[in-house]
């Protein structure tokens, strides 16, 4: 049997763990057979019996998932926090976010802004706007989409994109802004990675786990946009 660990991840981990993964076969001698989708995507495929071995989530829901006994609780361990921003297209105008006055004025400016609410970054920004009382004019000409919402800014569909900023660097032909103002994020997502209890590669997702949570992976994911959580 190949020597590989089967890995489903969140979108927002998926530039760190694509500049890590040939550091870690080179170390460990393990390949990682890894697919990305929104934790939410990735809990139904959970749900519908799909096998990996290592998991990484939201802390909420790999939390429910130890609980449950899906995940060994005392494998489970957090990664990376991750901040909301904004991007444009390449060349575009970059617009003032600096202050909750400016992004509201930038949000209701918009001919459309892209944001997917199957993932941890729509969800807080849907509750976003409502908290702001700008919900429905935002809603009413948003560009509603999964996967990485910075697309929509290359095809077209929409002028601002919102999502985690690790996720909006993945896309080519496009500028980060910058995060939202952080008074707004006073909670922002954290990301933990766990050990599926069906698992028949134990040693090899202990290895991978250990890897992640690594302070020598901090480099990497602060590149990719994320704050490690291994300091």
């Amino acid at each position: 049997m190949e020597n590989a660990v089967r890995l489903l991840s969140t979108l927002a981990l998926m530039g760190a763990v694509r500049h890590l993964a040939a550091r870690f076969e080179q170390q460990a001698g393990i390949r990682i057979d890894a697919d990305f989708a929104p934790t939410i995507g990735l809990l139904g495929r959970l749900r519908g019996g799909e096998g990996a071995d290592v998991v990484i989530l939201t802390k909420e829901a790999l939390g429910d998932l130890a609980a449950k006994g899906t995940v060994v609780p005392e494998s489970c361990a957090d990664l990376a926090r991750s901040f909301v921003g904004i991007a444009v297209r390449a060349g575009a105008i970059r617009p003032d976010i600096s202050t909750e006055a400016a992004l509201r004025t930038t949000l209701l400016g918009a001919r459309s802004v892209a944001y997917s609410r199957i993932g941890a970054s729509g969800i807080f920004f849907a509750g976003l706007i409502e908290q702001m009382g700008i919900a429905s004019a935002i809603n009413a000409r948003a560009t509603i989409t999964a996967g990485f919402t910075a697309e929509r800014l290359v095809d077209g569909s929409a002028d601002i994109a919102i999502q985690q900023l690790s996720e909006l660097k993945q896309v080519g032909g496009v500028e980060v802004v910058g995060p939202l103002p952080l008074h707004l994020q006073k909670s922002p997502a954290v990301f933990s990675a766990g050990r599926l209890a069906i698992s028949q590669r134990a040693p090899q997702a202990a290895a991978l786990l250990k890897f992640l949570a690594s302070p020598d992976v901090a480099p990497a994911l602060r590149e990719s946009g994320l704050e490690p959580e291994t300091g």
